[in-house]
C-alpha cells in the first residue's frame, strides 16, 4: 500500500464534563478523508477518595482513546477485507 499524499494530519479533540465523582470524556477525531470518529470514556471517583480532577480526566481520556484505537482497528480491518476478500484480525 502506497499513499501518494504523506502530509496527513488528523485532529483529535478531547472534551470533558465533570461533577464531584464522575468525569466523562468525549474524543472526536477528524480523519484525513473528512470522516469523524467519536468515542467516549468515563472515570468514577470513590466518594471516600480526595478529589483529583486531573486524574479523573486522564483516566476518562485514556478510556476514550482506547475506544478510538479499537474503532480505528475495526475500520482498517473492514477496509482490508474489502480489498483482499479475506477475514482480517488486527490486534491492538
Amino acid at each position: 500500500m502506497n499513499d501518494s499524499n504523506l502530509d496527513n494530519i488528523w485532529h483529535v479533540e478531547i472534551k470533558f464534563v465533570e461533577d464531584d465523582t464522575h468525569t466523562h470524556a468525549t474524543v472526536r477525531a477528524q480523519l484525513r478523508d473528512g470522516e469523524t470518529m467519536t468515542t467516549h470514556g468515563d472515570a468514577y471517583r470513590n466518594p471516600k477518595d480526595a478529589s483529583q480532577p486531573m486524574i479523573g480526566e486522564e483516566i476518562a481520556a485514556a478510556r476514550a482513546l482506547i475506544a478510538l484505537g479499537t474503532e480505528l482497528l475495526q475500520t482498517a480491518s473492514a477496509r482490508i477485507e474489502q480489498v483482499t476478500h479475506q477475514q482480517v484480525h488486527l490486534q491492538g
